[in-house]
């Protein structure tokens, strides 16, 4: 496949580094030539120095043909207009990055698809999205849902409570219809588990579940639930006025941002949150705030290690709950070692979602587990398909695969080697990055 991506910033660096792992022939634009320093020699891709919406640089890319254009500069407008420039002159499908959530409607989207803009991205409300759901269920690390709820991915810190510990895969103990495991983070190691492992202390572990069993995972992994009414949030970017229009009516927000024009600005448009035009990285201040009386801290400004300091002094100030925008993709694992709550990576989750537009198979969602090397992928079956033919344990799947569940008429199942996949079923499938292109063909 060929693609084009144009902006060298965070999401479109990020994207390509993943893209180029997989064999792809990817071009990489920019105007600014220090952008791409040092990515086509450390990368298998080309680089070239142009404006997206430049009709001689776009040729000179060889728009024409090329199987998807993706436009993820910092300007919506630059964006939009790169790809109706490049559907005309010839790319198959175009991708664009926005910051209007009104571009999302569908009749929209629809009208958007006709001037030659085939998928909208807004990474700031996805960001978003995850935040507020690690709020609702406040003891996960990570929670994503899938066919309406129908199946749950949990990813959940265990301590030295957790009735799981220190049991083998091979003795049975987790071979039941309640849940299945199929990923643990140790450290800095991804483990897709087989007979022989085991969950020890403070792994971060992640359970595929359907609601009914919400409760029963939450006490196998010794957790506990408490409501969250009160929540601060550091910084008044994007992802935070989002976070706030998203939340429920009942949980108060206290915003503190920095600069004071922005103050003034996030006053008129958030109505029900309490704008506080301050350093919110000064503990004195935190505390002259009422950072003892907050249920959760959430720390979403543009400088990674300020929002991971933030949340280790809101944890030691008695906040159960923090949540930290790190996108320095190096400083993941410090801000897990670190105990932070819950961490987001916009670029790697809009990596996930255009990641999937790649794929031949029918699939629907993809999604990067943050603190782990893995991906969460779900695919609808094909009559005929390899992964409709056997049980599951006779399909001799890839190493690092492991099928979580699946969806059929709406209901959620948890597999066991005796599963049969039917055609139209919805299976959610975790493997490690290197993965995804192996088990596809399973389901083509």
């Amino acid at each position: 496949m060929r693609i084009i991506i144009a902006g060298a910033g965070e999401v479109g660096t990020y994207l390509a580094k993943m893209l180029a792992r997989e064999n792809m022939d990817i071009t990489l634009m920019d105007q600014a030539p220090e952008r791409l320093k040092d990515m086509e020699s450390n990368y298998d891709l080309l680089t070239l120095e142009g404006s997206p919406t430049s009709i001689h640089d776009l040729t000179e890319a060889k728009i024409n043909g090329v199987d998807l254009f993706i436009a993820v500069t910092p300007y919506e407008s630059v964006n939009m207009t790169a790809c109706m420039l490049a559907n005309n002159l010839g790319a198959k499908r175009t991708l664009a990055r926005i910051d209007n959530y009104e571009y999302l409607l569908p009749k929209n989207k629809e009208f958007f698809k006709t001037m030659g803009v085939d998928y909208l991205i807004y990474p700031e409300t996805l960001a978003a999205k995850e935040i507020v759901e690690s709020l609702k269920r406040n003891w996960l690390r990570q929670n994503l849902s899938f066919c309406d709820d129908a199946l749950i991915l949990l990813g959940i810190k265990v301590r030295s409570n957790a009735k799981i510990l220190n049991q083998k895969f091979s003795s049975g103990f987790f071979d039941n219809e309640n849940y299945r495991v199929v990923a643990i983070k140790r450290k800095a190691k991804t483990i897709i588990p087989v007979g022989s492992d085991m969950i020890l202390e403070n792994d971060i572990v992640y359970f595929i579940t359907t609601p009914d069993n919400l409760l029963y995972v939450k006490n196998q992994a010794g957790k506990e639930d408490f409501e969250i009414k009160n929540v601060m949030i550091m910084g008044g970017s994007r992802i935070a006025q989002k976070t706030i229009r998203n939340l429920p009516t009942n949980i108060n927000t206290k915003v503190l941002e920095r600069d004071k024009e922005r103050s003034y600005v996030l006053a008129e448009k958030l109505n029900n949150s309490l704008i506080i035009n301050c350093d919110g990285r000064n503990i004195d201040i935190l505390k002259e705030e009422g950072i003892q009386e907050m249920d959760a801290f959430v720390a979403v400004t543009s400088n990674s290690e300020a929002n991971i300091l933030a949340c280790v002094a809101a944890k030691r100030l008695g906040v159960k709950k923090t949540v930290a925008e790190v996108e320095n993709i190096d400083y993941i694992m410090l801000a897990e070692s670190m105990d932070i709550g819950t961490v987001i990576n916009k670029k790697m989750i809009a990596a996930s979602y255009i990641y999937q537009i790649t794929l031949d198979a029918d699939v629907l969602n993809v999604r990067s587990l943050t603190s782990a090397d893995a991906e969460v992928v779900e695919f609808v079956a094909k009559a005929g398909s390899k992964i409709t033919r056997s049980k599951i344990k006779d399909l001799h799947l890839p190493d690092d695969v492991n099928i979580g569940g699946y969806v059929r008429e709406n209901v959620g199942y948890i597999v066991n080697g005796t599963t049969v996949i039917q055609p139209n079923d919805h299976v959610i499938v975790f493997c490690v990055a290197s993965a995804i292109r192996k088990i596809e063909t399973f389901f083509n």
